[in-house]
Protein backbone atom coordinates (compact mmCIF):
# COMPACT_ATOMS: atom_id res chain seq x y z
CA UNK A 1 0.00 0.00 0.00
CA UNK A 2 2.90 2.50 0.64
CA UNK A 3 3.86 2.08 -3.26
CA UNK A 4 0.45 3.11 -4.29
CA UNK A 5 -0.28 5.99 -1.75
CA UNK A 6 3.52 6.90 -3.25
CA UNK A 7 2.53 6.46 -6.80
CA UNK A 8 -0.92 8.48 -5.99
CA UNK A 9 1.22 11.84 -4.96
CA UNK A 10 4.19 11.27 -7.33
CA UNK A 11 1.37 11.43 -10.25
CA UNK A 12 -0.55 14.45 -8.35
CA UNK A 13 2.58 16.55 -8.06
CA UNK A 14 4.24 15.93 -11.02
CA UNK A 15 1.09 16.52 -13.07
CA UNK A 16 0.37 19.97 -11.69
CA UNK A 17 -2.92 19.38 -10.13
CA UNK A 18 -1.65 20.65 -6.77
CA UNK A 19 -1.23 23.75 -8.41
CA UNK A 20 -4.40 24.64 -7.90
CA UNK A 21 -5.09 23.54 -4.25
CA UNK A 22 -1.80 25.25 -3.52
CA UNK A 23 -2.80 28.56 -4.75
CA UNK A 24 -5.91 28.53 -3.03
CA UNK A 25 -3.74 27.82 0.16
CA UNK A 26 -1.74 31.03 -0.19
CA UNK A 27 -5.05 32.98 -0.87
CA UNK A 28 -5.98 31.87 1.99
CA UNK A 29 -2.90 32.45 4.12
CA UNK A 30 -3.11 35.96 2.52
CA UNK A 31 -6.71 36.95 3.54
CA UNK A 32 -6.28 35.48 7.27
CA UNK A 33 -2.96 37.15 7.98
CA UNK A 34 -2.30 39.89 5.37
CA UNK A 35 -4.79 42.60 8.01
CA UNK A 36 -2.07 43.16 10.87
CA UNK A 37 -0.42 41.05 13.74
CA UNK A 38 -3.10 39.14 15.75
CA UNK A 39 -3.69 36.63 18.31
CA UNK A 40 -2.55 33.18 17.44
CA UNK A 41 -4.97 30.90 18.75
CA UNK A 42 -7.66 33.11 16.92
CA UNK A 43 -5.76 33.28 13.97
CA UNK A 44 -5.15 29.83 13.69
CA UNK A 45 -8.79 28.64 14.12
CA UNK A 46 -10.07 30.57 11.79
CA UNK A 47 -7.52 29.52 9.63
CA UNK A 48 -8.19 26.24 9.95
CA UNK A 49 -11.98 26.96 9.09
CA UNK A 50 -10.89 28.42 5.97
CA UNK A 51 -8.49 25.58 5.38
CA UNK A 52 -11.82 22.75 5.12
CA UNK A 53 -12.65 23.70 1.45
CA UNK A 54 -9.17 23.44 0.42
CA UNK A 55 -8.37 20.11 1.94
CA UNK A 56 -11.51 18.73 0.95
CA UNK A 57 -11.07 20.19 -2.79
CA UNK A 58 -7.15 18.44 -2.89
CA UNK A 59 -8.31 15.39 -1.69
CA UNK A 60 -10.54 15.29 -4.66
CA UNK A 61 -8.30 16.59 -7.44
CA UNK A 62 -5.78 13.85 -5.71
CA UNK A 63 -8.21 11.22 -5.72
CA UNK A 64 -9.61 11.97 -9.66
CA UNK A 65 -6.02 11.95 -11.27
CA UNK A 66 -6.08 8.31 -11.13
CA UNK A 67 -7.72 6.95 -14.26
CA UNK A 68 -10.54 4.83 -13.22
CA UNK A 69 -8.73 2.01 -15.38
CA UNK A 70 -5.49 2.33 -13.71
CA UNK A 71 -7.98 2.86 -10.16
CA UNK A 72 -9.48 -0.39 -10.41
CA UNK A 73 -5.80 -2.18 -11.86
CA UNK A 74 -4.98 -1.57 -8.02
CA UNK A 75 -8.13 -2.64 -6.53
CA UNK A 76 -7.27 -6.34 -8.02
CA UNK A 77 -3.88 -6.04 -7.25
CA UNK A 78 -4.29 -4.79 -3.42
CA UNK A 79 -7.52 -5.32 -3.08
CA UNK A 80 -10.65 -2.69 -2.15
CA UNK A 81 -10.44 -1.89 1.23
CA UNK A 82 -6.41 -1.37 1.13
CA UNK A 83 -6.87 0.68 -2.46
CA UNK A 84 -9.40 2.82 -0.96
CA UNK A 85 -7.49 3.71 2.16
CA UNK A 86 -4.24 4.10 0.13
CA UNK A 87 -6.15 7.38 -1.14
CA UNK A 88 -7.18 8.98 1.73
CA UNK A 89 -3.86 8.50 3.33
CA UNK A 90 -2.27 10.16 0.19
CA UNK A 91 -4.97 12.88 0.87
CA UNK A 92 -3.85 12.91 4.30
CA UNK A 93 0.09 13.39 4.08
CA UNK A 94 -0.64 16.17 0.90
CA UNK A 95 -2.81 18.06 3.24
CA UNK A 96 -0.38 17.39 5.89
CA UNK A 97 2.18 19.75 4.26
CA UNK A 98 -0.46 22.30 3.81
CA UNK A 99 -0.77 22.28 7.43
CA UNK A 100 2.63 22.48 8.24
CA UNK A 101 2.75 25.79 6.16
CA UNK A 102 -0.38 27.44 7.76
CA UNK A 103 1.39 26.90 10.75
CA UNK A 104 4.78 28.13 10.33
CA UNK A 105 4.35 30.96 7.40
CA UNK A 106 2.63 33.18 9.52
CA UNK A 107 5.35 33.32 12.29
CA UNK A 108 8.45 34.43 9.93
CA UNK A 109 6.36 37.16 8.61
CA UNK A 110 4.96 38.76 11.65
CA UNK A 111 1.59 38.04 11.28
CA UNK A 112 1.52 36.55 14.73
CA UNK A 113 1.88 38.68 17.98
CA UNK A 114 2.77 38.08 21.61
CA UNK A 115 0.50 37.32 24.11
CA UNK A 116 -1.93 39.50 26.17
CA UNK A 117 -3.33 39.51 29.57
CA UNK A 118 -5.67 36.00 29.65
CA UNK A 119 -3.83 34.80 26.13
CA UNK A 120 -2.47 31.54 25.92
CA UNK A 121 1.39 31.80 24.80
CA UNK A 122 2.45 31.98 21.24
CA UNK A 123 3.81 28.25 22.10
CA UNK A 124 0.58 26.98 23.71
CA UNK A 125 -1.23 28.67 20.68
CA UNK A 126 1.08 27.08 18.00
CA UNK A 127 -0.29 23.63 19.59
CA UNK A 128 -4.00 24.78 19.49
CA UNK A 129 -3.55 25.67 16.42
CA UNK A 130 -1.81 22.49 15.39
CA UNK A 131 -4.89 20.35 16.58
CA UNK A 132 -7.51 22.69 14.63
CA UNK A 133 -5.63 22.29 11.40
CA UNK A 134 -5.21 18.54 11.94
CA UNK A 135 -9.26 18.21 12.55
CA UNK A 136 -9.92 20.26 9.60
CA UNK A 137 -7.77 18.03 7.43
CA UNK A 138 -9.41 15.08 8.87
CA UNK A 139 -12.88 16.25 7.99
CA UNK A 140 -11.62 17.78 4.64
CA UNK A 141 -10.28 14.32 3.19
CA UNK A 142 -13.61 12.90 4.42
CA UNK A 143 -15.69 15.24 2.37
CA UNK A 144 -13.13 15.32 -0.67
CA UNK A 145 -13.29 11.15 -0.53
CA UNK A 146 -17.07 11.24 -0.87
CA UNK A 147 -17.21 14.05 -3.74
CA UNK A 148 -14.46 12.08 -5.79
CA UNK A 149 -15.21 10.45 -9.04
CA UNK A 150 -15.17 7.31 -8.13
CA UNK A 151 -18.20 7.73 -5.73
CA UNK A 152 -20.09 10.60 -7.39
CA UNK A 153 -19.35 9.19 -10.94
CA UNK A 154 -19.44 12.64 -12.67
CA UNK A 155 -18.12 16.02 -12.39
CA UNK A 156 -21.13 17.46 -11.83
CA UNK A 157 -22.46 15.86 -8.98
CA UNK A 158 -18.85 15.55 -7.43
CA UNK A 159 -18.68 19.62 -7.28
CA UNK A 160 -22.14 19.82 -5.95
CA UNK A 161 -21.07 17.25 -3.04
CA UNK A 162 -18.05 19.30 -2.71
CA UNK A 163 -19.45 22.95 -2.57
CA UNK A 164 -22.68 21.90 -0.32
CA UNK A 165 -20.43 20.09 1.89
CA UNK A 166 -18.21 22.70 2.33
CA UNK A 167 -20.91 25.77 2.82
CA UNK A 168 -22.85 23.72 4.98
CA UNK A 169 -19.78 23.04 7.21
CA UNK A 170 -19.42 27.18 7.84
CA UNK A 171 -23.54 27.83 8.07
CA UNK A 172 -24.37 24.97 10.02
CA UNK A 173 -21.36 25.54 12.45
CA UNK A 174 -22.48 28.96 13.28
CA UNK A 175 -23.58 29.95 16.68
CA UNK A 176 -27.22 28.57 17.43
CA UNK A 177 -27.19 26.17 14.29
CA UNK A 178 -30.60 24.04 14.23
CA UNK A 179 -28.59 20.80 13.30
CA UNK A 180 -24.30 21.69 14.33
CA UNK A 181 -24.18 17.53 14.44
CA UNK A 182 -24.22 17.61 10.74
CA UNK A 183 -21.54 18.78 9.77
CA UNK A 184 -17.59 18.98 12.04
CA UNK A 185 -17.14 21.49 14.95
CA UNK A 186 -15.03 23.50 12.78
CA UNK A 187 -16.64 26.96 13.44
CA UNK A 188 -16.94 25.64 17.23
CA UNK A 189 -13.20 25.08 17.80
CA UNK A 190 -12.49 28.54 16.31
CA UNK A 191 -14.77 30.09 18.58
CA UNK A 192 -12.90 27.83 21.21
CA UNK A 193 -9.74 29.09 20.25
CA UNK A 194 -10.91 33.12 20.18
CA UNK A 195 -12.30 32.75 23.80
CA UNK A 196 -10.21 34.35 26.28
CA UNK A 197 -9.70 32.67 28.64
CA UNK A 198 -9.63 29.60 26.66
CA UNK A 199 -11.97 26.76 27.43
CA UNK A 200 -11.37 23.87 29.71
CA UNK A 201 -9.53 20.91 27.81
CA UNK A 202 -12.10 18.92 28.12
CA UNK A 203 -14.17 21.35 26.05
CA UNK A 204 -11.99 20.58 23.18
CA UNK A 205 -11.31 17.14 23.97
CA UNK A 206 -15.28 16.84 22.83
CA UNK A 207 -14.60 18.67 19.96
CA UNK A 208 -11.52 16.15 19.03
CA UNK A 209 -14.48 13.64 19.46
CA UNK A 210 -17.12 15.22 18.01
CA UNK A 211 -14.89 15.58 14.54
CA UNK A 212 -13.30 11.63 15.11
CA UNK A 213 -17.38 10.62 15.37
CA UNK A 214 -18.42 12.64 12.09
CA UNK A 215 -15.22 11.54 10.29
CA UNK A 216 -15.78 7.74 10.74
CA UNK A 217 -19.74 8.26 10.23
CA UNK A 218 -18.35 9.65 6.26
CA UNK A 219 -15.55 7.26 5.92
CA UNK A 220 -17.81 4.42 6.58
CA UNK A 221 -20.30 5.58 3.59
CA UNK A 222 -17.69 6.34 1.43
CA UNK A 223 -16.25 2.76 1.73
CA UNK A 224 -19.77 1.24 1.48
CA UNK A 225 -20.31 4.05 -1.50
CA UNK A 226 -17.17 2.34 -3.52
CA UNK A 227 -18.15 -1.25 -2.57
CA UNK A 228 -21.19 -0.68 -4.44
CA UNK A 229 -19.98 1.44 -7.01
CA UNK A 230 -16.73 -0.32 -8.03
Amino acid sequence: MTSLVRMRLTGFVRSGRILAPLIAGMVVLGVIHGGGKSAAAPAYGYSAVMFFPVFAWLTKVLLDAEPDVQRRLARVAVGPAREAAAGALAAAVMGSVFCLVAIVAPLPLGAIRGPEPGEPSVGASVGLGVLAHLLSLAAGVGLGALASRAVTRSIRAGITVLVTGAVLGVVLGLRGSIAPWLVPPLMATARALAAVPLPPAGDLWLLSGWTILWCAAVFTAYAWLRRSRS
